[in-house]
């Protein structure tokens, strides 16, 4: 019975490391100490017998128990802000009608209609699941997943992004036969590119603290694909009200991105850098996002 209590307690409490308690026997002759181990239990007996003091009992918990090589954490959230690197080559792209610049107007399309506001630009990633394999001793892994990237770029400018084969203004008639950029002709509260992707990324981990994951100093780092979706210019003013154009607008189909993971404990950051354009041609803004990682590892 004092057994069955120990080993309920023991499982119970899993803070509990070690547990004695003395057993009263008749006295016997002494012999030697037995060990039995139930789970991740260990039950050591002393073999000291006596009637005062009874027969010593220890219980530990076995701190070195068997863990899964495959371990899955499934929803995992980004929330974090979004900007990017601008390399554009303003003239080319002026020149290839990456850029259209209303005829007569004084000063062309330039850097400073496409800084971001900021705080505004946000990073949005909804992660289906992620994945952790053991390669070495728990310290050394391979983390993989797959989930939608929501990037979000918030501009102070009145820019709109228009899709190929329309004519950019009611002077100018030809079509241009690829996604390019005017300046409106009215301001807005607010003015948004949407590029949504479907994201597979595939990391190496490093744990420091094997036995917890939520403990310790962790770091992973490697790359993630991403295949474009959905990617749509959102506009707010009072002449047009909410208004959504929906196009490719020349944007990269396809998003390559270096990205890394720091675990402080429980607290998981997360940054990713993409060292190509968001558009395939003319504009050249590089993407990168910081931000905290919501999930149960």
């Amino acid at each position: 019975m004092a057994l069955a209590f120990v080993c309920t307690a023991a499982t119970a409490q899993n803070d509990t490391t070690t547990v004695s308690i003395s057993v009263k026997t008749d006295t016997i002759p002494e012999k030697k100490s037995d060990t039995i181990r139930v789970g991740n239990i260990v039950i050591v007996t002393s073999g000291k017998h006596n009637w005062d003091y009874g027969t010593n009992i220890t219980v530990e918990k076995d701190h070195h128990r068997h863990q899964s090589n495959v371990s899955t954490n499934w929803l995992v959230f980004d929330l974090g802000f979004e900007n990017y690197s601008d390399q554009t080559n303003y003239p080319a792209a002026t020149a290839g009608q990456f850029l259209v610049n209303q005829p007569g107007t004084t000063y062309p399309l330039g850097p400073g209609d496409f800084k971001l506001k900021a705080n505004k630009s946000v990073d949005v990633n909804i992660w289906l699941f992620m994945q952790r394999l053991n390669l070495y001793q728990h310290r050394l892994n391979l983390i993989y997943g797959l989930g939608i990237e929501l990037n979000n770029y918030r501009f102070n400018s009145n820019i709109s992004f228009k899709d190929a084969g329309y004519a950019p203004y009611p002077s100018i008639t030809n079509a241009i036969p690829h996604g390019y950029v005017i300046r409106d002709s009215i301001s807005f509260s607010k003015n948004k590119l949407a590029a949504d992707y479907v994201t597979v990324p595939v990391m190496l981990n490093f744990a420091g603290n094997p036995e917890n994951h939520n403990r310790g100093i962790s770091f992973s780092a490697g790359i993630s694909i991403g295949y474009l979706y959905n990617s749509r210019n959102k506009q707010i003013s009072a002449e047009r009200g909410t208004f959504k154009n929906f196009g490719p607008f020349g944007v990269e189909q396809f998003k390559f991105s270096y990205v890394a993971e720091l675990g402080l404990g429980p607290v998981r950051l997360y940054g990713s850098y993409s060292p190509q354009s968001i558009f395939e041609e003319g504009l050249d803004l590089r993407s990168y996002a910081i931000g905290i990682r919501l999930g149960y590892w």
